[in-house]
């Protein structure tokens, strides 16, 4: 096995089980009343600067396990951190289900050539391609997009953009990870 193929298999298996428990987190009661379904914004995160406080809630957020190539899997293989100057710059392996195949975009390229109302109305209307979390920016304080927004601008323009997203039917012609559940091929016994 090269170790292209084993990054892709580190890289799938981590987001494999980030799915499995962003939907366990996603469901609620059928009987929810609006109120009980309605998220307010918690509190602003306390940092030195907007610029710390985006780099935190990117941190946390989970932003570099598909916006930096090769972050999840440096952490996996090595234990060592990608260098910040290599955050966020989109990724050439893609994201394959029903929707197609979008890749994660290159974020240093992108949020450059918005101004933070724009980033503010993007990660409100939620439009894009899965796996993006669009629900965790949605919940997000608009104090809090505004410093993410900071962060990512003062990283400054790096890199390329991402590939186009594909459209369902379409082959991808780079490494692509499946994100459809699969049923096992053979049934393992339960014990009681």
């Amino acid at each position: 096995m090269t170790s292209q193929t084993a990054n892709i298999r580190a890289h799938a298996a981590f987001l494999a089980a980030a799915a499995l428990l962003s939907l366990q987190a996603c469901s609620r009661p059928a009987a929810a009343t609006p109120a009980e379904t309605a998220t307010v914004p918690a509190e602003y995160i306390t940092a030195a600067s907007d610029v710390e406080a985006g780099r935190y809630l990117v941190k946390i957020g989970g932003c570099n396990d598909c916006h930096t190539p090769g972050y999840v899997e440096g952490l996996a293989m090595t234990g060592k951190a990608m260098p910040e100057a290599d955050w966020l710059m989109g990724g050439d392996v893609g994201f394959s289900g029903p929707w197609g195949v979008s890749y994660p975009a290159n974020l240093r390229l992108s949020v450059q050539n918005m101004t933070e109302e724009q980033f503010l109305e993007l990660s409100r209307a939620g439009r894009g391609r899965p796996p993006m979390p669009w629900p965790s920016l949605q919940a997000m304080s608009d104090r809090d997009l505004k410093a993410i927004y900071a962060y990512i601008v003062s990283l400054g323009p790096k890199g390329h953009p991402a590939p186009a997203a594909l459209s369902p039917g379409v082959a991808p012609d780079r490494p692509h990870i499946p994100f459809v559940p699969q049923m096992p091929t053979t049934q393992v016994p339960v014990k009681s």
